[in-house]
């Protein structure tokens, strides 16, 4: 059962001791939870100072790194945060404030970003962010001025953080989140991991995005923990930072994984003495050959955990030896309710595929300002994952895929998923998508994009010819794709709606 010591990220800072580092960055000194806990203070105190108060949104366009980590922290103790891709053009930047209805927007002193040129056209306040000298820390830089309608510390009930859902297939829904909702997740992240004050997470992820900000971020703050946090991905310097940092785990996305591999035989040294406990996958469905691999690498378990912006990251999660963990299986409930439900709302028995659905303290409300989404979205007050998937007799989810994925191949669904994982097994594929590309009688058929391993030749007939001993006729690629890399989301996850467009193919 969890133990949930706080419903505010202001009571959830209050865990760690005085002196012990929470926020740091490879060559910096760390900023300590002593230290966080008055930047905080003192950063509501300059919001409120500029007329900013609880449940009034601030945008913040920032470059990934600790400074990132903190003012997520900082300002969502007092109002509610709106992080957003600092790679965003001028147009992204314009739908996306204008959306958020942001009363101010935070940004780097000095740096320059389109967001400015917005924020000043649609009229909302800059407010200038000056690093410090520990990691992270920072002081608030703005001549606006005012009284805000609610002052002090944000309560449980307040919206803490907002972001957009990803729309491959529909306008972007904004996800409101509130005090509660985040830090249950983090709570619940750090005893699925089985945290402790000693740890350090290296994060890697993107600060916009729900997983690296509750998973790397909070989920080591609640525990008293540290986290050290890099410019962002770059595989040729993890090593280095690795090896610097000595974290006891970190959290990806399955690409992150698989680049690292590519990396890991000439690193082989710092692997072995460092101290790594676990590592973490999530955000997108981890191989099973890339989990065993990983293990086999790193010599510590693979843990896969199952998450969306919903649910304030994380649904379910594989547990830590000595229990067992599944590659294929994103684990068992992890802190919300987690069940299958069919199309007509009925719950389904183990074992039946449906579609995946949660309740709990981590989920959030509903959408903001759409009320069609809600009652598409809500059930009987289960939440609609969107994600197809089964329990089996242990209680462990396995997915078989998002709903708007699987592919109708005239009326025989094939889930891309299942494909994906037969097409990795082949000796010469480093990396495969399988996606629907539209066809003229079957209305969709069965296409993949393949990254190839390094000094394998293109074989469309070898790979077919191999997946067919593994799978029905109708579930193997009628067409598949070579490239050098495969079109990437801005968090690193392989995006299959869309792609055969991209692509240009069609059966």
């Amino acid at each position: 059962m969890t133990v949930y010591l706080a419903d505010t990220m202001a009571n959830l800072l209050a865990k760690g001791a005085d002196s012990a580092p929470a926020i740091g960055a490879p060559g910096r000194p760390w900023l300590t939870h002593g230290g966080l806990r008055g930047l905080a203070s003192r950063t509501v105190a300059s919001l409120n100072a500029m007329g900013i108060g609880r449940n009034d949104r601030v945008g913040i366009v920032m470059p990934n790194g600790p400074e990132m980590a903190a003012v997520f922290v900082a300002v969502a103790c007092g109002a509610t945060t709106a992080p957003l891709n600092p790679a965003y053009k001028e147009d992204e930047f314009d739908f996306y404030l204008s959306d958020l209805n942001a009363k101010a927007l935070i940004v780097q002193k000095g740096w320059d970003t389109p967001a400015r040129a917005v924020a000043a056209k649609r009229g909302i306040a800059i407010v200038e962010l000056v690093p410090g000298d520990a990691a992270g820390d920072f002081t608030l830089d703005s001549p606006l001025t005012g009284t805000p309608a609610q002052a002090g510390l944000a309560e449980a009930e307040d919206v803490a953080l907002v972001l957009h859902t990803s729309g491959t297939t529909s306008r972007p829904k904004i996800v409101p989140l509130r005090q509660i909702n985040i830090t249950a997740s983090a709570y619940h992240i750090g005893e699925a991991l089985q945290h402790s004050p000693d740890d350090v997470c290296l994060n890697i992820m993107p600060l916009f995005h729900i997983h690296g900000l509750i998973a790397a971020v909070l989920s080591s703050l609640a525990a008293g923990a540290a986290v050290s946090c890099t410019p962002g991905f770059n595989a040729f310097k993890f090593f280095s930072q690795f090896d610097e940092v000595r974290p006891t785990w970190f959290t990806a996305v399955p690409t992150m994984h698989q680049a690292l591999l590519g990396l890991a035989a000439r690193n082989k040294e710092i692997i072995a003495k460092g101290r790594l406990r676990l590592i973490r996958s999530s955000s997108a469905s981890l191989p099973p050959q890339v989990m065993t691999e990983l293990e086999e690498v790193f010599h510590v378990p693979v843990i896969e955990s199952y998450g969306m912006t919903e649910a304030a990251h994380q649904m379910a999660a594989n547990p830590l030896p000595p229990r067992r963990h599944f590659p294929g299986s994103v684990g068992i409930a992890a802190g919300p309710d987690v069940a299958i439900m069919s199309e007509d709302g009925t719950l389904l028995p183990t074992g039946e595929l449906g579609e995946i659905v949660i309740r709990g303290r981590n989920v959030t409300a509903g959408y903001e300002n759409n009320p069609d989404a809600n009652a598409k979205a809500f059930t009987d007050g289960w939440f609609r994952t969107g994600d197809e998937g089964y329990l089996d007799a242990e209680g462990y989810l396995r997915l078989t895929g998002r709903l708007k994925e699987i592919i109708n191949r005239g009326g025989e669904k094939v889930s891309p998923l299942e494909v994906d994982n037969v097409l990795m097994d082949h000796p010469d594929v480093a990396q495969v998508l399988t996606f629907a590309m539209p066809h003229p009688k079957l209305g969709e058929e069965v296409a993949a994009a393949v990254v190839l391993r390094e000094g394998a030749e293109p074989n469309e007939h070898a790979i077919r010819d191999f997946a067919s001993t593994k799978l029905a006729a109708f579930k193997v690629p009628r067409k598949i794709v070579f490239l050098p890399e495969i079109p990437k989301g801005a968090t690193g996850k392989l995006m299959r709606i869309g792609l055969a467009a991209k692509l240009g193919v069609s059966g």
